[in-house]
């Protein structure tokens, strides 16, 4: 087999999910970026606050004392265990 160079290339990725594949085939026939469109917030923000959001829980975390984890983690314990014991 000989290839020319002819043939189209498929595409690599290709969502599975029926939204996801109708808005790529509509932005693949249009050649338009949808997610250039304008949706009202400030890019730079958004940056800062997506930058403040992935360190947040980990800086929160090593300021906690061992005391403060552990009550935090029996509220938690408390709350799941309410809910199920509620539900029966």
């Amino acid at each position: 087999m000989n290839h020319n160079g002819c043939m189209p290339k498929r595409l690599s990725k290709v969502p599975r999910d029926l939204n996801k594949l109708a808005s790529f085939i509509i932005e693949s026939a249009t050649d338009e970026d949808m997610k250039a469109i304008d949706d009202g917030k400030n890019p730079a923000a958004v940056l800062l606050g997506r930058m403040g959001g992935l360190k947040g829980g980990k800086a929160r975390a090593e300021k906690l004392s061992p005391k403060r984890k552990k009550e935090i983690a029996q509220q938690a314990a408390q709350a799941r265990w309410s809910k199920k014991s509620n539900a029966e």
